[in-house]
Order: structure tokens, then sequence, then C-alpha cells
């Protein structure tokens, strides 16, 4: 992810404003290091700004996955998750505690045969692998 103050940068050169919000915004997402929900971003910045509203950063959010420094994950979990790692890369989900790690790899299905693609023009593919982290093969999450 960039850093706050180039993503301030990013914002400007496309006519957006740099307001406290998204600024606080952007330090949760930088803190936050693990692929966090728009719930998880919005309890982080009431902390420091308690009249923020959950639509502010679920904006906020939308706009950076539309501006592509972010990646809106849908985990089958009901809600999204956001990745700061906007490159190719497959995610591996802990069916107890639900933690996301990224797997710093492309993508296998990235190379669709022709007659498997069935015309699409193939823009990315998502790769999940789900399992247990070592602490709840042991139960404690279950």
């Amino acid at each position: 992810m960039r850093t706050v103050e180039e993503l301030c940068e990013v914002l400007r050169q496309r006519g957006l404003k740099v307001t406290p919000q998204r600024r606080l915004i952007f330090e949760a997402l930088r803190d936050s290091g693990d692929h966090p929900s728009a719930e998880d971003i919005y309890q982080a910045v009431i902390e420091v700004m308690p009249d923020m509203s959950l639509a502010t950063v679920y904006h906020t959010l939308n706009d950076l996955v539309g501006m592509g420094e972010l990646v809106n994950l849908d985990l089958g979990e009901g809600k999204s998750r956001y990745d700061t790692h906007t490159g190719s890369h497959c995610h591996l989900v802990c069916l107890g505690c639900r933690k996301v790690v990224d797997i710093m790899r492309s993508p296998c299905c990235a190379e669709l045969a022709a007659e498997e693609a069935r015309g699409y023009e193939i823009e990315r593919c998502d790769v999940v692998f789900y399992g247990r982290c070592p602490e709840c093969q042991g139960g404690v999450h279950d």
C-alpha cells in the first residue's frame, strides 16, 4: 500500500479533497495489516474521531477500490474485506478464526485456455485456499 501522503496526493491529482476523515481512514488501513472489513476500519477511526459515520468509511474504501489502491475481497462472510496488496496473489483463509494471509504468487488460473475462457477477456483471478491455521487446529476457535 502507498503511504498516507502518497494516497493523499493521488486524491488531489484526481480532484478529490483530502479531508481529516479520509486521512484517518488511510492511517487505519496502514495500521490494520490484516484484510480489514469496513466495520474494522470504522471501529479504529471512531476511537479518534467519534462523529465519523460508517458511510464515510464505505465511501472512502470504495473510492480507493475504484482507483486501484485497494482490492475488495468477498470471502463468503457476508461482508467485504479490503486488501492493500493490489498485485496478483492468492489468499489463505482459516475456517476457524477467519484470519486471511496473503500468498505472494500468481494465481494458477490466470493461464486459462482459450476454450475455457469461452470468449471472455480475463481481467483478474481470485484464488482462495481454505484450511485451519496452527492455532485453530487445536480447536481454540471452533
